[in-house]
């Protein structure tokens, strides 16, 4: 489950003023494209200038990473944060995409369509009323997403201390491919959980600008999904 859209993201903001405006399902929208077209400039910006965002790659990375942890706890900071975190999303991802696409080409529209396909399916379903996000189905996300982000902090402590990773992490065996599906497919359901965060938030009455929130949270489980595919796509032409 999206650790930075949970319930209690939304109860802890606290109820609005009369007069105030609320959240609504539009404006996470609205914000979400705003926050897309920012992501797009800099993955614009890191796909044609490698060797000028490459020196900077990890501080970029430290830099959002501490873009989100400010935007989590505290939460009328987004509008104004959110912009910058997802500009430097957007630079690693270009970097990281011209990576894979050198290697295979073609790589990078075949990631992108599937994303998009995968993300409009999801929101189809849940519509649709095809899947829903009962108590059940969020343990069962919620467990099976908090195991792959331990395996992948352990995989992270492993290498950083010289040691042998976890091989089908990357390995393109039929053990890898099948763990990095499983990956796609939970990261995929994380979308379901999150377009019924955002409905709870509206129900809940809660601030405007946590209609930002909304399409921050939704723009890190999108990434996610993003990268693993590319991940998937690259053991798959391997």
């Amino acid at each position: 489950m999206n650790p930075v859209l949970n319930d209690k993201a939304f109860r802890s903001t606290g109820s609005v003023e009369f007069g105030q405006e609320v959240m609504t399902v539009n404006g996470v929208i609205n914000k979400s494209l705003i926050l897309w077209l920012i992501l797009a400039a800099g993955a614009y910006i890191g796909w044609t200038h490698p060797a000028q965002t490459m020196p900077l790659f990890m501080p970029i990375i430290l830099v959002t990473f501490i873009l989100s942890l400010v935007i989590v706890f505290k939460k009328t900071a987004v509008p104004f944060l959110s912009p910058f975190y997802a500009f430097g999303e957007g630079l690693v991802l270009g970097v990281l995409t011209l990576f894979f696409e050198k290697d295979y080409p073609g790589i990078a529209f075949n990631a992108i369509a599937l994303t998009i396909c995968v993300l409009f399916c999801m929101l189809a379903a849940f519509k649709a009323g095809k899947i829903k996000a009962t108590n059940k189905f969020y343990a069962i996300v919620g467990v099976s997403t908090l195991a792959i982000c331990l395996l992948y902090v352990v995989e992270m402590l492993l290498t950083f201390f010289g040691v042998a990773g976890i091989p089908f992490i990357h390995s393109s065996s039929g053990i890898g491919i099948a763990f990095s599906v499983f990956v796609v497919i939970i990261a995929s359901l994380n979308l379901i959980i999150d377009f019924d965060m955002i409905q709870r938030g509206v129900a809940y009455g809660s601030p405007k600008y946590m209609e930002w929130y909304g399409a921050f949270a939704l723009m890190v489980t999108i990434v996610w999904l993003y990268l693993e595919i590319l991940r998937l796509l690259g053991k798959a032409r391997r």
